[in-house]
C-alpha cells in the first residue's frame, strides 16, 4: 500500500508546484538508521505567506512552503489517534535530528524546511483532534495533510477530456471520470460517513 500512497502524494505535490525528489529508492534489510523521509520538495514559485501557516495544511497553503520533507503514512484503516501514535514511534522519525541532517544534504545547511506528515485521517472529535496534534506538534512536525486532501485536490484536477498518458494515477482518475464515476469532489467515495440515527425502540 505504501508505493501507490506515495506515488498519489507525488502526482499531488508535482501538481502543486513542487520539485520531488524521492527519499529512498530502495528497502534496506534494516529500516533501524531509515530517515522515514518519502520526499525532499522544493517549490521555486513559493511566495510568502501574510499569516502563519496553519498545522492541518490545504492544497492553498502549498504555495507557501518552499522547502519541505514529507512522510507518507498510507495507514488507510487507521486514524492517527494519539494513542495509536504512542504504539508507532516511527511515524516521527521523519523529523527527528538524524532526518533533519539527510534533509541538509539535500536543501542546504542555510535553507529552513518543514516536516510534513501526509496521514489517513486525524480523529473527528475536536478534543481528541487537538491531543493529535499536539502530540504532532511536541515531535517536531510542522504541518500535516490528510489523505482525503491529497485525493480530493487530484480528483478536482484532472479534466476528463486530456490525456494524462505518462500518469496512471491521474489517466485512472480522468477514465473514472468520464464514466461518471466521479462527479464531484463531495461524491461518495470520499464522503465521510454520516452516523446513524438511533433507532427508538419498539413498544
Amino acid at each position: 500500500m505504501s508505493a501507490i500512497s506515495e506515488t498519489i502524494v507525488r502526482e499531488f505535490l508535482e501538481a502543486s508546484g513542487f520539485l520531488v525528489q524521492q527519499g529512498r529508492k530502495f528497502v534496506a534489510p534494516s529500516r533501524r538508521h531509515d530517515s522515514h523521509i518519502d520526499f525532499f520538495a522544493t517549490h521555486p514559485a513559493a511566495t510568502e505567506s501574510k499569516a502563519a501557516l496553519p498545522f492541518e495544511l490545504r492544497p492553498a497553503d502549498l504555495k507557501h512552503v518552499r522547502r519541505a520533507v514529507f512522510a507518507v503514512k498510507g495507514w488507510h484503516t487507521e486514524t492517527f489517534s494519539a494513542a495509536v501514535m504512542a504504539n508507532s514511534p516511527e511515524i516521527f522519525r521523519f523529523a527527528l535530528p538524524a532526518a533533519a541532517r539527510e534533509a541538509e544534504k539535500v536543501f542546504g545547511t542555510d535553507s529552513g524546511f518543514l516536516n510534513i506528515l501526509v496521514a489517513p485521517s486525524l480523529p473527528a472529535s475536536k478534543k481528541l483532534r487537538r491531543e493529535s496534534i499536539q502530540m504532532l506538534r511536541g515531535k517536531g512536525v510542522d504541518g500535516v495533510i490528510e489523505f482525503p486532501t491529497v485525493l480530493s485536490a487530484l480528483i478536482d484536477g484532472v479534466e476528463k477530456n486530456r490525456n494524462y498518458q505518462r500518469s496512471d494515477i491521474l489517466q485512472l482518475i480522468r477514465v473514472l471520470k468520464a464514466h461518471g464515476m466521479l462527479r464531484e469532489r463531495q461524491m461518495e467515495l470520499f464522503r465521510a460517513a454520516k452516523p446513524r440515527a438511533a433507532r427508538k425502540p419498539k413498544s
